[in-house]
């Protein structure tokens, strides 16, 4: 059975736990903020997470992926691509909206208390804060329905189907 070489699957799944933990935290911060704050380790994750996939993004350009079993149908494996794809743009497009939004903030940018990110030259008063607001927020919808789908579909391969698709990233 052909699987994803250890870097992509260590990418992957890095990315997806921190992904899910981040959603979660981002769509409860309101209600989490009278017990913690979540919100500066929200954005260190996504900073991490913007990090991680662009070094997934490079490693995938430059690594060949195992095939999708043979028997796939087109629309099947049309899909799989088109996921695959939507997931790349939200992974890098998802952090770079947070960067944007939390540049605009009056709290500084910070790794996980080690060091200072730069803020990018972005008030409350910009178009492009606004827009990076509300992608922000429609993208980590669009996330969590995508990856619902995507396990969802991983789910079925694996019991439904019983083909090797989960286990290429197992």
């Amino acid at each position: 059975m052909a699987r994803y070489n250890g870097v992509a699957r260590a990418l992957h799944w890095t990315i997806a736990v921190l992904i899910i933990g981040n959603l979660l935290g981002g769509f409860l911060h309101d209600a989490l903020e009278p017990f913690v704050r979540i919100m500066p380790l929200h954005k260190a994750v996504g900073l991490t997470v913007l990090a991680l996939s662009l070094v997934r993004a490079v490693w995938r350009l430059t690594s060949k992926a195992p095939p999708l079993p043979a028997d796939m149908s087109r629309w099947e494996t049309g899909a799989a691509h088109a996921t695959h794809f939507a997931f790349y743009l939200l992974i890098i497009a998802l952090p770079l909206t947070g960067w944007i939004v939390a540049s605009a903030g009056k709290y500084p940018l910070s790794w996980f208390g080690l060091f200072d990110v730069p803020k990018l030259a972005v008030t409350r008063d910009d178009a492009l804060y606004a827009i990076g607001h509300e992608g922000h927020e429609l993208m980590g919808v669009m996330a969590a329905v995508l990856i619902a789908l995507h396990v969802g579909a991983a789910l079925r391969h694996h019991f439904v189907l019983k083909d090797n698709v989960l286990r290429r990233m197992a």
